[in-house]
Parts: C-alpha cells; structure tokens; sequence
C-alpha cells in the first residue's frame, strides 16, 4: 500500500510494509507541476501490465514495481484494486503511477486541491 502526501510543491509517494520489497522501490517524490491528473480506478488492474523492470507479479495477489509497455514506465502498487488509484504525470521517468491507498477519494481530492492552478 501506499500514502500520498503533499509536501510543498512536490507530491510524495512512500511505499509502506512488504510492498517495499516487490515494488523495489520505497518512496517516489514527483513535483505537482508534472501532475497531469489523478483518478480512483478499480478497473485497472484489468489492464495489461507489460514487462516487469523490475516488479512483482502474482495474479490476483500483488502487483508491484516498475512495468514497461508500449515505451511507457508505470509504477504499480496494487493488491486491492477497490482502492486503486492512476496519478498521471507528464516529463517524469513514469508516466502513470498505480497505487494502492486506503482512501481513493480521500487522496484524488488531495492530490486535486495541490495542483498549480486549484490552490
């Protein structure tokens, strides 16, 4: 799972418990200027995923890590999809991340009233 916080002009990702391990990655600190959107999406996990570079992935259990597909990066951190979340980012290494938080419309507000322009 992870937390989203916003910390001056940056959004932070810090991935929580386990979820270190498969994602490979503890936390991800991206600037609000490079954040297109963000959407609650339990459908996702529907979606192909790609190649892992690296990640985890056990269907129907977790999926985390770093994914490559059509030229794209995506950072996933998913095992509940009910509580997926795709921020979308522009001139970053990822260009969407997928995570798991424990309050999806909690965090899209969140993340919606910090970007440029809505504060």
């Amino acid at each position: 799972m992870a937390v989203i916080r916003i910390k001056g002009d940056d959004l932070v990702v810090v991935i929580k418990g386990l979820d270190k391990l498969w994602a490979f990655k503890g936390s991800l600190t991206v600037p609000l200027a490079n954040v297109r959107g963000v959407t609650a999406d339990p459908g996702v996990t529907a979606d192909p995923k790609g190649i892992r570079a690296p990640g985890s992935h056990v269907p129907g259990v977790i999926i985390a890590g770093t994914f490559r597909q059509d030229g794209e990066r995506v950072f996933w951190d998913v095992k509940d999809p009910s509580k997926a979340v795709v921020v979308e980012l522009t001139d970053e290494k990822y260009t969407r991340l997928i995570l798991q938080v424990d309050d999806p419309r909690a965090t899209v507000a969140l993340v919606e009233n910090a970007l440029p322009g809505r504060r």
